[in-house]
């Protein structure tokens, strides 16, 4: 039989016992399903370490070749302690200043050093604070669309329903009313890509500050999905945190569209779909809105002139250079890496060179911020998103 995974030692202990009295290694060896190279290997290490030389013995190995001198690492740390300010660059430059017949460790080493023995600040990540944008007035459809996730409820077989629903807010047109399984950002950029599809590009959308629109933890609390829109050239219009009245037609129509679909609510996910479907056309195209003069949405909504073909080429021909953002986020330049934010990986940024070292990094026509490839820190500027949006309101 095989070696049990749950206790090697006890199989090991069963198998010498046999051994010890005096059972041939060979039909031992073939009962327990091991080698007899295995069994002689056990047998060895029992006789020269008793019942200890049956556990498991540690990989490591006895010696690490990249393993920092003891009196280097000593050193490092002196060093930090005499120069609080100096950081892994300087001391390591200090190291080769000595002319130490050692091999200098690499400024990633000395950092590590100092790090283990607690001798790095670290700076805490400034969390993004959501204040709310400027908000348009929209006077012809397609100005501005509405996106909200509904409060989620529970349906007759217990599972959770958050629907997605996406208006017009000149003509009050319900372009999508989806019943998802959660709030994440797959789902609802599907939703989102087939409602462009059909009805094409709006000039602007307004959500809250909630997930998927917006993330707390990325740069200007941008998102996937955000930046995606920033790509087809859609504004981004955010409410301020516990203000839901600045999405005010969206939210009653919600009021409504739990009235009418989930009081009860259906029993799974594609019967409440369909609870769904039924109210959209009935809501456009069926109950008159006195905001219209009593006309039916439908009657007031016509499709985007722009039509939605993916996302367009970017190009920044005023830049010295296009770089695209790896997946992690990071700009590469010179053999640095400068993080900027995930949010943006995969997308292509153009960088400007302003002063010696000095780089401006935009996207799309906004300008993110600036970087320096002798310390790799990116700076953020003000949320240019919000800047642009009030600049072109006053026009």
């Amino acid at each position: 039989m095989p070696w049990r995974e749950s206790n090697h030692m006890d199989e090991r202990k069963k198998f010498v016992a046999r051994l010890i009295e005096g059972d041939k290694m060979t039909d031992v060896c073939q009962e327990f399903g091991i080698s007899r190279k295995t069994g002689y290997k056990i047998w060895d290490r029992f006789k020269n370490h008793g019942l200890q030389g049956l556990f498991n013995r540690s990989r490591r190995p006895h010696r690490c070749v990249n393993q920092l001198p003891f009196q280097i690492e000593s050193l490092i740390v002196r060093l930090k302690k005499e120069k609080p300010t100096w950081g892994a660059p300087k001391i390591r430059e200090a190291l080769i200043r000595k002319e130490l017949d050692i091999q200098i460790p690499a400024r990633s080493t000395v950092h590590a050093v100092l790090d283990r023995n607690g001798l790095v600040k670290r700076r805490r990540k400034k969390r993004y604070k959501a204040y709310g944008t400027y908000l348009s007035v929209p006077k012809h459809p397609n100005d501005l669309w509405c996106a909200d996730f509904k409060g989620e409820f529970r349906m007759g077989n217990r599972q959770y329903c958050y629907p997605l629903t996406i208006s017009d807010s000149s003509s009050r047109y319900l372009l999508a009313c989806d019943a998802l399984s959660s709030t994440k950002t797959v789902p609802a950029f599907a939703v989102f890509e087939n409602t462009f599809q059909e009805y094409g590009v709006p000039c602007a959308i307004r959500t809250d500050n909630g997930n998927p629109f917006s993330s707390c933890n990325a740069l200007f609390g941008l998102s996937y999905l955000s930046v995606w829109w920033l790509r087809l050239g859609i504004k981004l219009e955010r409410i301020k945190p516990g203000n839901p009245q600045q999405n005010g037609r969206h939210e009653r129509m919600h009021r409504t569209l739990k009235k009418e679909t989930t009081k009860p609510p259906a029993k799974h996910m594609l019967l409440q779909q369909e609870l769904f479907d039924s109210f959209l056309e009935e809501y456009n195209h069926q109950r008159p809105h006195e905001s219209l003069n009593m006309k039916y949405p439908g009657e007031v909504y016509k499709k985007s002139m722009r039509k939605y073909s993916g996302l367009p080429n970017i190009e920044y021909p005023f830049h010295d250079r296009t770089i695209n953002v790896t997946a992690c986020g990071r700009i590469c330049i010179e053999n640095k890496k400068v993080h900027l934010s995930k949010v943006f990986a995969n997308q292509d940024v153009g960088i400007r060179q302003v002063e010696d070292k000095i780089w401006i990094v935009t996207f799309m026509d906004y300008d993110l911020g600036v970087f320096d490839t002798e310390s790799s820190r990116f700076e953020p500027y003000e949320d240019p998103f919000t800047l642009k949006i009030q600049e072109e309101s006053k026009k």
